[in-house]
């Protein structure tokens, strides 16, 4: 194109006309940003420089029966220093007695404190550490220290705090106390009574509070208050009876070491109520050690042996297919069933025997064969019976990860010719140890079947927010007939010189129970790998139960034993007594109470002599601190503890006048 004027003119029109069309449009986008979009925009920015964060609440308290700590809500706080925006005048007349005040708090040199704020001073730093996991009551402290009391905009003065659950029973009962933690992803993880209980009582509702991003990365609190403030959760009163639940532990424990089991649990339930007043749970390590593994009383369902005998004759009672007088025979101890052959512990049998003794003997052979014989054309029969029992029911505990019970119907996968003669006597059927002894308590009370319960109520402060009550599941399990026909012979388990569990009488102090000895491992060829499940389930005393208890070991070291009422029984004698000796539940002279047990432990020996002579006091070191407090507190002594663990040191020596004496002071380490 030649150039000319006009073309020229033609070219700067265009360019002009260009400039004007890029102007409207600058303006365009001005007017929408300011305007149009400008809360928008505002909001955006604002998003990289201030934040909202979730203020956690406080989560509520868990407590035992008698208001002692299980799990509480412990506020940390984490103290920072502002120094931009502290005024010179006020940073030198204060940052000496601030550091001082630091210093002997912290049991550090003033000087660290000094040469800390006057370094944050000369950085410009507007958040440095001063102090991490700060209780309550030293935050009180240190925010009345000089320069600090000016507050967050005259002293600097920045405070953020977590919560953080403590549990102040350590191990013991750890997994049913629980916990409920959430994960980075927001996922809850709850076990035990702090995770089943958190999301309806503890947690309460989270707060809200308004960050400004400032350097490297982190975040100032705005101003001094929350914009939504967090509300605390409620207060949950458990069943837990913590002298009972220490008991529990350390006989469990002690037995597990004893006997170099896998592991076990122990649960001691109030019978008429159903209120779970202990249940330990432990578990082995690799090292050999026990801790709170796994909640296994409520979470595993095994086969439960010969404890489920119990079952079987109050079906053929109910049924009446047999009495407790009809005789069976045993024959050699040996019996068959199509391919399968059921075999007694005791060589060559029983003979003939009625079936009241059959139980007490815990005799395989003469279950299997009353329960076969008489249902083997019926087979539904009996399994109807135990299902109008709740067998196959769980029980509904509101703590995750119940077990579930196996109860198979004829016809069902894994049913087959023999079922009946096994189900008799506690295989092919499992249960959770809660289920066992749930069943049990409803012997106990006379056949009234209530829910176990681990909690009692649920406070605000003082305030009773919400009260559970018992709760009965069945009015009656079985026949009043029926009831007091099994309560006789579960006392003579115990009272009769061949029952399974004699080596647990005690003229003065009656149970009743069921010793249960079941194979684990029972498919392998190898006879290495065959184990064993040791129980024993029942009630004390054996009129007027006040508590049920089962007791369950597994894989006791075999040459040591493993037959219940070697393994499990001991444990449950050994509780009995103790929790009698803590609260007696009848009217018995104290001084008959353990005269008779085999005494292996201090705290049997020394309870003996004292409750006797009741004249001197004991040597109670070494001992346990719940069996020296127990001891000494039945003697009428106050007793002041320092400390945990077993006794070292008691400021009373022994065999001083008890007469003399108001008050001992135990260390315990």
């Amino acid at each position: 194109m030649p150039i000319t004027e006009k073309n020229i003119m033609n070219r700067l029109y265009l360019v002009s006309g260009g400039l004007v069309v890029l102007a409207i449009a600058v303006m365009v986008k001005v007017v929408d940003i300011q305007v149009v979009k400008a809360d928008e925009y505002k909001e955006l920015a604002l998003s990289k420089t201030e934040k909202m964060f979730t203020i956690e609440p406080n989560r509520g308290n868990l407590y035992s029966e008698d208001g002692s700590l299980l799990a509480a809500s412990v506020s940390k706080y984490e103290i920072r220093f502002d120094a931009k925006t502290v005024t010179e005048d006020n940073f030198r007349n204060h940052v000496t007695a601030l550091s001082d005040s630091l210093g002997m708090m912290f049991n550090r040199p003033s000087s660290y404190y000094r040469q800390l704020f006057r370094k944050a001073r000369a950085n410009g730093n507007r958040y440095t550490l001063v102090a991490r996991n700060v209780d309550y009551l030293d935050f009180v402290r240190i925010k009345q220290f000089p320069l600090f009391n000016l507050g967050p905009y005259k002293g600097g003065f920045i405070e953020t705090h977590r919560v953080v659950r403590e549990y102040p029973l350590g191990q013991m009962a750890a997994r049913s106390i629980g916990y409920e933690r959430v994960d980075e992803n927001g996922y809850y993880t709850r076990v035990g009574m702090d995770g089943a209980f958190g999301e309806t009582y503890l947690r309460g509702k989270e707060g809200k509070r308004l960050k400004q991003k400032i350097a490297k990365g982190q975040w100032k609190p705005v101003g001094l208050d929350n914009i939504v403030e967090p509300q605390d959760g409620f207060d949950v009163v458990s069943t837990i009876d913590v002298n009972i639940q220490d008991i529990a532990h350390h006989e469990l424990l002690a037995q597990l070491e004893r006997y170099n089991a896998d592991h076990g649990c122990v649960v001691v339930m109030e019978t008429e109520t159903g209120e779970i007043k202990a249940i330990s749970n432990l578990g082995r390590t690799s090292e050999g050690k026990y801790y709170e593994k796994l909640n296994y009383a409520i979470g595993e369902s095994h086969e439960p042996g010969s404890t489920f005998k119990l079952m079987s004759l109050i079906a053929a009672l109910e049924d009446k297919v047999v009495d407790t007088s009809t005789v069976v025979d045993t024959e050699n101890g040996r019996y068959r069933i199509y391919d399968g052959v059921v075999k007694d512990s005791r060589q060559g049998g029983y003979g003939k025997i009625s079936v009241a003794k059959a139980f007490e003997v815990s005799s395989n052979t003469a279950f299997a064969k009353i329960i076969n014989e008489n249902y083997k054309e019926q087979p539904e029969k009996f399994v109807n019976r135990l299902m109008n029992m709740g067998l196959h029911k769980k029980l509904g505990l509101p703590i995750i990860g119940e077990g579930d019970p196996v109860l198979r119907y004829p016809g069902e996968k894994g049913w087959s010719g023999i079922s009946l003669g096994w189900m008799s006597h506690g295989y092919e059927v499992s249960l959770t140890p809660m289920q066992t002894l749930a069943f049990y308590n409803a012997i106990a009370n006379d056949g009234e079947f209530v829910k176990p319960r681990l909690i009692k109520e649920v406070r605000d402060g003082s305030k009773v927010v919400k009260r559970f009550d018992k709760q009965v599941v069945n009015s009656s399990i079985c026949s009043e007939e029926t009831v007091e026909k099994v309560q006789e012979l579960m006392k003579g388990v115990v009272e009769k010189e061949f029952g399974t569990g004699h080596k647990l009488y005690s003229k003065n102090f009656s149970m009743a129970g069921k010793t249960g000895t079941c194979q684990k491992n029972y498919v392998t060829k190898d006879p290495d790998k065959l184990a064993y499940i040791s129980t024993f389930a029942g009630y004390f005393p054996a009129d007027n139960p006040k508590y049920s208890c089962i007791v369950v070991i597994h894989e006791p070291d075999k040459s040591v034993g493993y037959y219940g009422a070697d393994v499990s029984g001991p444990v449950f004698k050994s509780m009995a007594q103790k929790i009698h000796a803590i609260s007696p539940l009848v009217d018995e002279v104290e001084d008959e109470i353990i005269e008779d047990v085999k005494l292996d432990e201090s705290y049997q020996q020394y309870f003996a002599e004292a409750q006797k002579k009741f004249s001197t006091i004991p040597n109670v070191k070494g001992m346990s601190g719940m069996d020296a407090v127990s001891l000494l507190e039945n003697m009428g002594l106050e007793v002041e503890v320092h400390g945990n663990g077993k006794v070292k040191k008691q400021s009373i020596d022994q065999g001083t006048d008890i007469k003399q004496v108001k008050k001992i002071v135990l260390e315990l380490s």
